[in-house]
């Protein structure tokens, strides 16, 4: 082979190489899709079964290994997330936005990016285990609930473990941070 060819080979396999590295990279960057919840998936957090209650639901997906965790309820997800063990865990979050399902029996067609998502703390609404967020793709949507079932709206940054449990009544504890 004449050193002419030899480089275009050489340059053709550097460039072929680049190219497969370069796929690679955006493959395990790109965001992770959410499932579907079948009929015998059990919450990661409190074991009851997915599909027999009403209201959002969540799950996690690490984007490395693309494993995935279900949650029976944004409350219990928004629970786990927040641990102090996986708050900087590099994961995909996904709820039902409740703007474009039933609330009895949410359809997986509507799972949103939770981050980018609006949640009303406190509504009147029951999920899973009582009172959960409602999940919302639209402030407007997550707005218009709150008006109709009560609760404050918030953006997914405004969510901590002390406004969840304030909002869900559930203030056990008040009092006892002085």
């Amino acid at each position: 082979m004449n050193r002419t060819k030899l480089k275009w080979l050489f340059a053709a396999l550097a460039a072929l190489t680049l190219t497969a590295c370069s796929g690679n990279e955006e493959q395990a960057m790109a965001k992770p899709e959410p499932v579907h919840f079948e009929s015998g998936d059990e919450c990661h957090v409190c074991g009851m079964v997915i599909t027999n209650s009403p209201g959002p639901k969540g799950q996690a997906v690490t984007e490395k290994d693309q494993h995935v965790r279900k949650f029976c309820s944004t409350r219990d997800m928004f629970a786990w997330m927040l641990q102090p063990e996986n708050v900087n865990r590099n994961h995909t979050l996904y709820v039902h936005n409740m703007a474009e399902t039933e609330w009895a029996s949410p359809d997986d067609t509507a799972l949103i990016d939770a981050r980018e998502a609006f949640y009303v703390v406190g509504s009147s609404r029951k999920g899973a285990m009582g009172p959960t967020l409602a999940s919302f793709a639209s402030q407007a949507d997550a707005d218009h609930f709150a008006n109709s079932h009560g609760g404050e709206v918030l953006a997914f940054s405004e969510v901590t473990m002390k406004n969840l449990n304030a909002g869900m009544n559930m203030n056990i504890m008040d009092g006892m941070d002085h």
